[in-house]
């Protein structure tokens, strides 16, 4: 049958990338409390395509991920990526992993546990024999207004904020570890089930710990680059104000290994 993909170009332009979004597939994945966790992944895949190639194989980037264990780790990312070069024959091999991670929080006062998800990525790439991986996490956190505390006689504002990490190291690093950067950098975790008791301690300790953005941003930079096994950090805070029609933002991109000046 005739192959149209290994035809020429009309346009004899080489492409960056070219391949399939949004499958989905099983997923394992390493857990800190329970060793591993099953989950659902939405996955993105591409190669680069050559000038003189009109289009690539798309059904290849599907057989790539069937015959994969579909176990994540460092070796089995690495595995995928080298997969879909020789069965594209390309140079360079990109992958995005996006999928909902559980973790069970317990209440701070009552005990009482509930599922936390955290939307979380790990994306990757293999450009000549150079390998990148990247993880990532968005973790929900509540920020008090530290202007609004210092000006109001009753009370202050306080909002849903999302920190948002993206990172790379130099040896394995837990998801659960980023989360709980994330929730100490903030006025108070987000938690899933509260008793009276609990609602009581999570405000008075948030309103004991008022943060901007900005603090929350900082808070996680200095955090990350201490970190022993972060090379490279990005780091977002946005807040979904309570009494502003729009939202605040503070982001930073930095290095691990040594704590950032205070």
């Amino acid at each position: 049958m005739q192959d149209v993909q290994r035809g020429p170009a009309e346009v004899p332009i080489p492409l960056d990338r070219v391949g399939i979004k949004g499958i989905k597939l099983p997923l394992l994945v390493r857990d800190r409390e329970l060793g591993r966790q099953h989950t659902v992944a939405e996955v993105d895949l591409s190669v680069d395509l050559p000038a003189d190639f009109k289009g690539t194989h798309m059904s290849r980037f599907v057989e790539a991920l069937e015959s994969w264990a579909g176990v994540l780790d460092y070796g089995s990312f690495k595995f995928l990526l080298l997969d879909l070069k020789r069965r594209l024959e390309a140079r360079n091999a990109h992958l995005t992993f996006r999928f909902p991670y559980f973790v069970s929080k317990a209440a701070p006062v009552s005990g009482a546990a509930g599922r936390m998800d955290y939307d979380c990525l790990v994306s990757g790439e293999l450009v000549d024999d150079a390998f990148t991986l990247t993880l990532g996490v968005e973790v929900p956190v509540m920020t008090v207004c530290p202007c609004s505390l210092a000006i109001s006689e009753q009370g202050a504002h306080s909002q849903r904020a999302v920190v948002r990490i993206r990172c790379r190291g130099e040896g394995f690093v837990w998801l659960e570890e980023l989360i709980d950067i994330a929730e100490r950098a903030a006025s108070s975790p987000v938690h899933a089930l509260l008793k009276r008791e609990d609602e009581k301690y999570v405000t008075e300790t948030a309103f004991a710990n008022p943060v901007f953005v900005e603090d929350a941003a900082r808070n996680v930079a200095q955090a990350l680059a201490g970190h022993p096994r972060v090379s490279w950090y990005l780091v977002e805070v946005e807040s979904h104000e309570s009494i502003h029609n729009h939202n605040a933002f503070a982001g930073i991109e930095g290095k691990g290994g040594a704590p950032r000046p205070g």
